[in-house]
């Protein structure tokens, strides 16, 4: 089994940054591909970024050039590091590992942006 539990969200003011932290435990992080989704309210949950095991990262076109993934298997941590935050960025960011046939899911935390 593996948990995730995602910090750092909060409220910012538009063009301010936040850094989203998830936090792994079990043994299949370093191997695992590890996303972040958000959902804001009333929308479908979208694909924000992904990271393999091996450091390669992909971004929505929303979030290209803005928001970048990053991972420290050390630490067993993904981290989104989010610049140029937009109020259409509102949502809660949840954290996601797969695995074969395996996904698992953080709780989620949520980002708030003022105009």
């Amino acid at each position: 089994q593996v948990q995730l539990v995602e910090s750092g969200g909060g409220l910012v003011q538009t063009g301010g940054s936040l850094r989203l932290s998830c936090a792994a435990s079990g043994t299949i992080f370093s191997t695992s591909v590890m996303g972040w989704y958000r959902q804001a309210p009333g929308k479908q949950r979208e694909l924000v970024a992904t990271i393999t095991s091996g450091g390669t990262a992909n971004a929505s076109d929303s979030v290209k050039g803005r928001f970048t993934i990053s991972r420290d298997n050390a630490k067993n941590t993904v981290y989104l590091q989010m610049n140029g935050l937009k109020p259409e960025d509102t949502a809660v960011y949840s954290c996601n590992a797969k695995r074969g046939l395996f996904t698992f899911w953080g709780q989620g935390t949520q980002v708030t942006v003022s105009a």
